[in-house]
């Protein structure tokens, strides 16, 4: 919505934004910024609900007294016992969206104000008030409109300003929680994008390069297994589901460790397919459009490992893996009835070649499992239709049987405002996936517990002992409507709770 977004110090913006809780006027520092002397009028006004993103707005005359803005802008947060992470960000976005339509090329947000009204809800702290602002304008700033042609006519954008106020002065935690959640949002504005990019574009080379790019910029290690070293490392899911499309698959590793790490990695895995069309068990009717989104899972990952290396900076060592292929069609494609031998000795029965992520996945479980001995491993992926149909578009399914680990991701969710949901792993599930021919197979047409299904295939590549949790994504990864901090489109999910959990939350 924004052609650029800049943290200013210089305090000459044109609009002044404050805060207040439902029923609640705003309070004496609020008071004391607004020079022109007009909120405690304002705040009178049927449209200052105190709702959670409801603005009100005043104009200011131009020959008012010194220092008078152009514009006043009132922002509900809700009730004061709920001032959470989520309020504040439901409050920026509908502050964000106003100043967009108004076109204001600047504004002063009295965080201070803000931080003061969560603290009162003793639900964040200052610096997680902040953070929660800057993502949230973060990613209302987003857009993508590099395949736009010249049939399009160029969008009315402006650039906005913000400086961080407060009445008794912005403090450093307030300016460095700010730039941490604009650091957020552009590691999630970078999943969107690539989940954006076609996949004419998006092959899993342009993966590989895009990765290298973060890598050179971020100080991360960067490896790219590919073409005969995907023999060597006995990658039987990458061969077998890239094999029929020109654009061949890769797995791609990047690490970050930085002077002074102790201890096992945090690995994390993502999904990247960057275009499913089923294989030869095609997809029906319009069941293709949209699968250039299939590679959200690593999209997440490496929108994660950015913000991870450039601004978290844990003193944790992080490895990701990006599967990458593309499921197409050809006479080398694979096939239902084929049996592949994974590194890990495990034989996996082909009952259905649309049932291809968990097939990647498992390459880079084994390999994780094998050579970097993880405290933990947590994947995202596009994986099921049956988390949607059980979950809808509200949560992500999470599967893990690791107390500890599943209350770290539960936390992290809690914070980043991602939602994820429980759902049962059990052995009944595993079961199923047994095969008269080989182990497993990659899919049993018996469609009970189907997002179940998919998390216990990945189970038998995990070795005993090692905590890990499944993300099922695919209901969670795209907003259907121009809401709060998203437009219709990708959402990054999923950055913001992995960095989270590395960063064990504040």
């Amino acid at each position: 919505m924004f052609d650029s977004l800049k943290l200013v110090t210089n305090d000459s913006a044109a609009a002044l934004a404050v805060f207040h809780v439902k029923g609640g006027a705003p309070d004496k520092g609020a008071l004391a910024l607004d020079k022109a002397g007009v909120l405690a009028q304002l705040a009178k006004r049927s449209e200052a609900t105190g709702e959670v993103g409801a603005v009100a707005e005043a104009f200011v005359d131009g020959s008012g007294k010194a220092g008078a803005r152009q514009r006043v802008l009132l922002v509900g947060v809700g009730e004061g016992s709920k001032v959470d992470a989520n309020a504040v960000r439901g409050a920026i976005a509908g502050l964000g969206r106003k100043l967009a339509a108004l076109k204001v090329p600047s504004v002063a947000m009295d965080l201070g104000g803000l931080a003061k009204l969560a603290e009162a809800g003793s639900k964040v702290d200052e610096h997680a008030t902040a953070s929660a602002a800057g993502e949230a304008l973060g990613l209302l700033s987003w857009n993508c409109d590099a395949f736009r042609g010249s049939a399009t006519p160029s969008p009315k954008r402006t650039g906005l300003s913000v400086c961080v106020v407060s009445s008794d002065g912005p403090t450093p935690e307030l300016r460095a929680g700010f730039e941490r959640g604009l650091a957020l949002a552009e590691g999630a504005n970078l999943c969107r994008t690539l989940s954006q990019t076609p996949p004419n574009i998006a092959t899993p080379a342009y993966m590989a390069s895009e990765a290298k790019k973060v890598a050179r910029k971020f100080g991360l290690k960067v490896t790219v297994i590919e073409g005969e070293q995907l023999e060597k490392e006995k990658c039987e899911g990458l061969i077998n589901v890239g094999k029929a499309s020109e654009n061949k698959p890769c797995l791609i590793r990047l690490e970050y460790n930085p002077a002074g790490a102790k201890g096992k990695p945090i690995v994390l895995i993502g999904k990247t397919m960057t275009y499913d069309t089923g294989g030869l068990s095609l997809k029906v009717n319009n069941g293709m459009v949209g699968m250039k989104r299939d590679k959200d899972g690593g999209c997440a990952v490496l929108g994660a490992m950015q913000v991870i290396a450039g601004t978290l900076k844990p003193k944790t060592r992080v490895i990701a893996y990006l599967a990458a292929a593309e499921n197409s069609l050809s006479d080398e494609a694979y096939r239902p009835d084929d049996v592949l031998t994974y590194r890990n000795g495990v034989t996996v029965e082909v009952t259905n070649t649309d049932a291809e992520g968990r097939l990647v996945l498992a390459d880079a479980l084994c390999i994780a499992c094998e050579k970097d001995n993880p405290a933990c491993i947590i994947d995202l992926a596009t994986l099921t239709g049956g988390v949607i149909t059980a979950l809808g578009s509200t949560y992500c399914g999470m599967f893990c049987d690791d107390d500890g680990l599943r209350a770290r991701i539960e936390k992290a969710s809690a914070v980043s405002g991602e939602r994820v949901w429980r759902l049962p792993m059990h052995q009944e599930y595993r079961e199923m996936m047994k095969s008269p021919v080989a182990d497993i197979v990659n899919s049993n047409p018996n469609r009970k517990a189907h997002a179940g299904q998919g998390a216990a295939f990945l189970s038998y590549f995990v070795k005993a002992g090692v905590p890990w949790c499944h993300l099922d994504i695919a209901g969670v990864h795209v907003a259907e409507k121009n809401a709060g901090m998203f437009v219709d489109g990708p959402t990054g999910w999923g950055v913001r709770l992995l960095c989270e959990l590395v960063e064990g939350g504040r």
